[in-house]
């Protein structure tokens, strides 16, 4: 840390100068010679360690001004040392060791006045009057309120700059999970049919080519369908403020979702009950996730080949359930590794919704879903519900 070698030069020359001028005013008081020069020289050579040792400077500034008022030199701008010796050692931290050296000061100007000044400059000297005890207390106590005023808003600005620092944290954090939780689905789903039709494609290519022709082409629709929505996905990243260029995706995809799954045999018969209601945007590509996310997990973990979503308008609120007769293929430890149900849990909780998935009875699986249409309620991640076993992509 570099000493502040300027302003304490300036503040020196002043105390210097304009004790010299004060003296001419006060004719009781001795006249400033050489030791009381010495005295505010001495002072303000101290303050320049203010920032490096403020507890040394407060008592050092307030003993040496203790000296100064005892030999009877006259107030003045001394008492700007003192208030910065005090002001260092307050803003550092050490608020006790600047009140017990401002209270030293006044103790010993009291007793000087009242009691030490038989024995102390000039000759012939009174009991100072009560007036100039009030005033050095005014001054010690306006000093005292100045720094920790100073000294609260610096920690209230302090605490405002973390909070802030703090929040852009958190936004970068859910934006990288929003990013994340955008590129599984996209990518768990279209690579699952890809996986599916390039099995079919190579156990038929001999026998039925004609049939492996149509998984490869299935195959090309779905890999240029995922390299478009991850281009979507990476141009919100490269350029956040942009708007997206093509719009999200949402439950009009429906259709198109369950031809792919189709095209992986999986038969998906999708039933609608209530009014629809045209869904925020956020809502729509929630529900659209998650019925991709459950039907991928259905393709890739269950044995079924039917699977059933029913969509629900509920008076502010869009239900979905999503069940398929099973059984699981996966592994109890594979089931358990993925993160689709993690996902779908997140993005329901961003808008105050809930997610529920686990086995039914009968042996086939049922994810379960709520999501409310008033937009996000700030619920958290960790109120979603969650039933174990769980098959995820």
């Amino acid at each position: 840390m570099r000493l502040p070698w300027i302003s304490t030069v300036v503040v020196t020359v002043f105390v210097t100068v304009g004790s010299g001028f004060a003296a001419h005013a006060q004719p009781g008081r001795m006249p400033l010679d050489g030791f009381g020069r010495a005295l505010l020289l001495l002072g303000g050579a101290v303050l320049l360690f203010r920032h490096r040792l403020p507890r040394t400077v407060a008592i050092g500034t307030s003993a040496l001004a203790a000296v100064y008022f005892a030999a009877g030199y006259p107030y003045g701008p001394v008492f700007l040392t003192i208030a910065l010796g005090a002001f260092a050692a307050i803003l550092a931290g050490y608020r006790l060791v600047a009140w017990c050296a401002l209270g030293g000061l006044w103790v010993s100007h009291l007793l000087v006045g009242h009691w030490l000044y038989r024995w102390l400059p000039p000759p012939h000297d009174r009991p100072a009057p009560w007036g100039d005890e009030l005033f050095v207390a005014v001054l010690i106590v306006a000093v005292v309120a100045v720094s920790e005023l100073i000294r609260v808003r610096r920690e209230q600005l302090a605490r405002l700059r973390a909070e802030r620092a703090v929040a852009e944290r958190r936004r970068a954090d859910e934006e990288r999970l929003r990013i994340a939780r955008e590129l599984h689905d996209v990518l768990a789903h279209s690579i699952s049919v890809i996986n599916v039709q390039a099995g079919v494609g190579l156990a038929l290519l001999d026998s039925d080519p004609e049939q492996a022709r149509t998984a490869l082409t299935t195959i090309k629709a779905a890999s240029k369908e995922a390299l478009g929505e991850v281009r979507q996905v990476l141009d919100t990243l490269r350029a956040p403020g942009d708007a997206p260029r093509s719009p999200a995706p949402g439950l009009d995809r429906l259709p198109e979702l369950t031809e792919q799954a189709k095209s992986t045999g999986l038969a998906v018969t999708v039933t609608a009950e209530g009014a629809r209601t045209a869904l925020p945007p956020n809502a729509d590509l929630a529900a659209f996730r998650i019925v991709q996310e459950a039907l991928t997990n259905v393709v890739r973990h269950s044995g079924s080949r039917t699977a059933r979503v029913r969509l629900r308008y509920a008076p502010g609120a869009l239900e979905i359930e999503v069940d398929d007769d099973g059984p699981a293929t996966a592994a109890p430890g594979e089931r358990a590794g993925g993160n689709g149900l993690i996902g779908m849990r997140e993005r329901a909780a961003a808008l105050g919704g809930t997610v529920e998935a686990g086995p039914r009875a009968d042996g086939g699986f049922r994810v379960r879903a709520r999501l409310p249409l008033a937009g996000p309620r700030g619920a958290a991640a960790g109120t979603d519900t969650a039933a174990a076993p769980e098959e995820e992509s």
